[in-house]
């Protein structure tokens, strides 16, 4: 009787309540450890702390520019389109880049108004590194013109199929 009580408990969810109570659910057959309720929340937990670092990373630079303030809320106005962050939070958050950026352009009046904006620009172009020429994009081809006829669109496709094919 015990050996089937112990088979029963490996099949039901792992997850453990604050108060010391176990969940009673089976277990999903998507994760090794907990039901559907408790795994879902876990993947979302995760990836929120994967948002979070990602949006965090662009704001902790020594410099804050409008572009990195501008990716943030972009990043940020994705998840809220892809339920992954509450409405409310989303709106917090663009408050404060609201704030952020109207903080970059008062710091910048000031930093010009005593220094100079040729000190201004230097300052920011030091924060800056420069772009890596290995690393720069190849330019691409143009573009061919496309064909001005159906039948002749469908043979320059077969063409340009027939020559991948042959190169994989």
């Amino acid at each position: 009787m015990s050996t089937n009580r112990s088979l029963d408990r490996a099949s039901l969810c792992s997850f453990t309540f604050a108060n010391g109570r176990s969940c009673r659910t089976p277990r999903c057959s998507s994760h090794p450890h907990f039901c559907y309720h408790h795994a879902r929340k876990e993947a979302q937990s995760i990836a929120l702390d994967n948002l979070g670092r990602d949006i965090s990373g662009l704001l902790s630079a020594d410099y804050l520019s409008a572009c990195d303030l501008s990716s943030a809320l972009g990043r940020l106005f994705s998840a809220v389109a892809q339920g992954r962050v509450k409405p409310r939070t989303a709106s917090t958050l663009a408050y404060l880049g609201q704030t952020l950026l109207q903080s970059i352009h008062l710091s910048q009046n000031e930093y010009i108004n005593a220094f100079g904006s040729d000190s201004w620009r230097r300052t920011i172009a030091s924060s800056f590194s420069p772009p890596d020429p290995e690393s720069s994009p190849e330019p691409r081809p143009k573009p061919e013109p496309l064909p001005a006829t159906a039948a002749g669109f469908v043979k320059a496709l077969e063409s340009t199929l027939t020559k991948e094919y042959q190169n994989k």
